[in-house]
């Protein structure tokens, strides 16, 4: 027991001293409530035994003894008769009542109304006032209401208390003091528990303390909420480590068995010899699903009807012929026949000829030209040319052009695309009839106008074109300057189904009326951006508006749809169809095209807006003095001609060519001061091999075809890299190789960058270092470049 506590258990004459205690508080509790009630009895009986008169003055005697009649305040109903027509009697202090007549109650009602009816006006001051007294009120009331349910919660706990629990809290709050003296003994904190605070109130603040931590943790939790939505706290990502991995354990345990894999008894297991076909107990499991499959197979059978049997058969034979096709898929396209080409052939074509395309529902390339479904005078018109096999961009472009089909093709120089847009031409019109196409031409004018932005490539195509039409009987004229207007004039009257023509030379003709374009459905423009960049924009929009509107194809899906464009090509009324080449695609020719073509099908062959990769480029940095040694040592080299040399300007051209005479080369000129007979006399001799270097301006730079052209020196840069590139392109052509040799000066520093790129690009050229490091190759004309800083080194004492 510890010291100064006190037991717990009380002994049982103290149990029965406090019972004795207590029956006897009852009984004198009984005895006083009895003696009170005879009390109560004893008065009543006494006034019940007065009379009414010795009552009556009885209370008046206390009433004036108390002074309560004095200072007693009227009721509400004695103000309201008596406030106005009564009096009181000052003798007596008695009422006189007064009988209200009937017309001033109607006057007071009405003066009452009149007075509420009026508005009143209130002031700041009284409007605060009543506003304060309102809010007053209802504070009053609200706090009248909560005393009146907190007494009658205390009335309930009150009612429903058990005069028992006094004597537990005793008895409890005796054993928590005792407790609590005992664990006081035991952590040592003293025996004297005289300033210690009661257990009672410990033990409400122990109770108290769990909700104070709650609100506590609570409080934290919601700061932590706002630190993170308004602070932007990163949460910390659990790793989550993935069911399928495994934890690769390098150790073993010392009970784990590691003698298994060299142990020759785990090695060399002893099989069970089994009886029947050497499988468990005689039971072979494959057999067994072999027999199964073949019972539901025969019931089938058996329960198939004679038509079931026939769509088996030709399911089973389809499946075969699957099975045969995938079993040729390993062979070369050049292996099948056109029937079996896969998708998967077509792609590897394609990918051969580097053919790319662009637009919806594109036919296939052709592989041979028997294959293209032509007319056979036109393929006889082809052997007889000597065009063997097709051009990556005639193997696509003729399939879309046979299609009625709008065509934009973007093909490096030299590539056949004179060829691509002449056959669908051709085919069309020979489908027509000789008499109606002979009363047509001479009425309404061509079926065909081909546009070109030089005499030299106009005359070119027109070279073509003649090759095919003494074959199958098509007239062309070409409409070009330098050659007397009323000649070719008298041309176009006797009647042609083809015109080619320059942009300007052919405005001059349709304004001047020798030539109509009313029934007009094939439009070429070669070398578009040519054309654009020349300036002829305007006129090639002037020509294209001269155009009938009226044969115009839709500009829906319709004009993607191969059975109506091939049902209306077939017709003598035929949509118009715009085909445009072009070796690059600027913004302008974009802008073109999208005006005047209806869902064009683009053609890419090769790398667009780049030099072939059969031509070798070499560049040679030297000074304006060094140009013509320069020259004079690479001519003396013994190159084979013929040979084109590029200079900028047309008195260069015409210096530099007879100081190549002089030397004893045979040279020749072309530029823009030259007639037109002198332009044709100067490429006549060139390729006739009259002549073996043709010194000539960007004039010869676009279109121009000369064969066999093992040489192209670029005396003076060009301005831009797109004419360097059309320069370049006058070598290498049809397959072949060639070189090309630039000579390089300080002025040229603007096109230095893009001719780096361009070289490096070439798989069969070299960059030469001072070009490769020269500062203004390193950036683009106009860019900024920021110079980075050396380290500063800094030194700490």
């Amino acid at each position: 027991m510890p010291p100064g506590g006190r037991s717990r258990s009380r002994s049982p004459l103290a149990t029965e001293t406090e019972l004795d205690k207590a029956e006897r508080r009852k009984e004198r509790r009984s005895r006083s409530r009895s003696r009170d009630r005879k009390n109560k009895v004893d008065k009543s009986d006494k006034r019940r035994s007065r009379s009414p008169e010795r009552r009556r003055r009885s209370r008046s005697k206390d009433r004036k003894k108390d002074g309560k009649h004095k200072h007693s305040k009227p009721s509400k109903k004695e103000k309201d008769a008596g406030g106005e027509d009564g009096e009181l009697d000052e003798e007596g202090g008695a009422k006189t009542k007064v009988p209200l007549s009937l017309e001033e109650l109607l006057a007071k009602k009405k003066a009452e109304e009149e007075a509420f009816a009026k508005p009143k006006f209130l002031t700041k001051e009284e409007r605060a006032a009543e506003a304060m007294k309102r809010r007053q009120e209802q504070v009053d009331a609200q706090r009248k209401r909560i005393d009146e349910e907190r007494k009658k919660q205390v009335g309930f706990l009150h009612k429903g208390k058990d005069p028992r629990d006094d004597r537990d809290r005793r008895d409890r709050y005796d054993r928590d003091r005792d407790r609590d003296r005992r664990e006081d003994w035991r952590q040592g904190r003293g025996d004297d528990d005289r300033f210690k605070e009661p257990a009672e109130p410990a033990q409400r603040e122990r109770r108290e303390e769990p909700e104070s931590r709650k609100e506590l943790k609570d409080k934290e939790k919601e700061l932590e909420a706002i630190k993170e939505r308004y602070l932007g706290m990163k949460k910390k990502k659990k790793r989550i480590r993935r069911l399928n991995d495994r934890k690769f354990v390098f150790d073993w345990d010392a009970g784990d068995d590691t003698s298994i894999d060299y142990n020759a008894l785990y090695k060399e297991k002893h099989e069970v010899q089994f009886f029947g076909r050497g499988h468990i107990a005689g039971i072979d499991i494959k057999q067994q699903k072999k027999d199964q499959s073949k019972f539901y197979g025969d019931l089938l059978e058996k329960r198939r009807t004679d038509e079931e049997k026939t769509q088996e058969i030709k399911r089973l034979k389809t499946v075969k012929e699957k099975e045969n096709k995938r079993k040729h898929d390993d062979r070369h396209w050049m292996e099948k026949t056109l029937e079996e080409m896969a998708e998967r052939d077509w792609r590897i074509f394609k990918e051969d000829y580097n053919i790319s395309c662009k637009g919806g529902r594109i036919p296939n390339p052709i592989r041979k030209w028997k294959e293209a479904n032509l007319p056979k005078d036109l393929l006889d018109a082809i052997d007889t040319i000597g065009y063997k096999e097709p051009t990556p961009i005639q193997r696509q472009a003729i399939p879309i052009g046979l299609q009625n089909r709008d065509i934009i093709g973007i093909a490096e120089t030299g590539s056949g695309k004179t060829a691509a847009f002449l056959i669908p031409l051709l085919v069309w019109i020979t489908s027509l009839p000789k008499i109606e196409r002979k009363i047509d031409i001479i009425d309404k004018g061509p079926y065909a106008i081909i546009l070109a932005p030089t005499r030299e490539l106009a005359q070119q195509i027109e070279e073509e074109t003649i090759k095919f039409g003494k074959h199958i009987g098509i007239r062309t004229v070409a409409v070009i300057g330098g050659i007397s207007r009323e000649e070719q004039g008298f041309k176009l009257r006797q009647g042609c189904e083809i015109v080619i023509a320059t942009p300007g030379r052919l405005i001059d003709v349709l304004e001047n009326r020798y030539l109509v374009l009313a029934q007009c459905t094939y439009v070429v423009m070669d070398e578009a951006d040519r054309m654009i960049d020349m300036g002829f924009e305007p006129d090639v929009q002037q020509i294209l508006d001269y155009l009938p509107v009226s044969n115009m194809k839709p500009d829906t899906e319709d004009a993607e749809d191969y059975e109506k464009m091939l049902a209306n090509f077939n017709t003598t009324q035929k949509y118009r169809q715009t085909v445009m080449f072009t070796a690059t695609m600027p913004p302008t020719v974009e802008k073109l095209a999208r005006k005047y073509l209806r869902r064009p099908a683009v053609v890419y062959i090769g790398s667009v807006g780049k030099p072939t990769e059969r031509c070798e480029q070499i560049v040679y940095m030297v000074g304006h003095q060094d140009k013509r040694k320069k020259l004079l040592e690479i001519l003396q080299a013994g190159i084979e001609p013929p040979i084109l040399i590029f200079v900028n300007q047309k008195k260069g051209v015409d210096v530099l060519a007879k100081s190549l005479e002089k030397m004893g080369f045979s040279a020749t000129t072309l530029h823009g001061g030259k007639g037109q007979e002198q332009r044709e006399f100067a490429l006549a001799s060139l390729k006739g091999g009259a002549k073996d270097i043709l010194v000539a301006t960007d004039v010869a730079g676009r279109g121009i075809d000369i064969k066999d052209v093992s040489l192209v020196i670029n005396y003076d840069m060009a301005k831009n890299i797109e004419d360097y590139t059309h320069r370049i392109g006058r070598t290498g052509r049809a397959g072949k190789s060639g070189c090309a040799i630039t000579f390089l000066t300080k002025d040229d520093n603007q096109v230095f960058y893009d001719l780096k790129q361009v070289i490096v690009a070439s798989p069969v050229s070299v960059c030469p270092p001072e070009l490769a490091n020269h500062p203004d190759s390193q950036n683009k004309p106009g860019a900024t470049v920021f110079k980075k800083r050396k380290d500063e080194k800094v030194f700490i004492q």
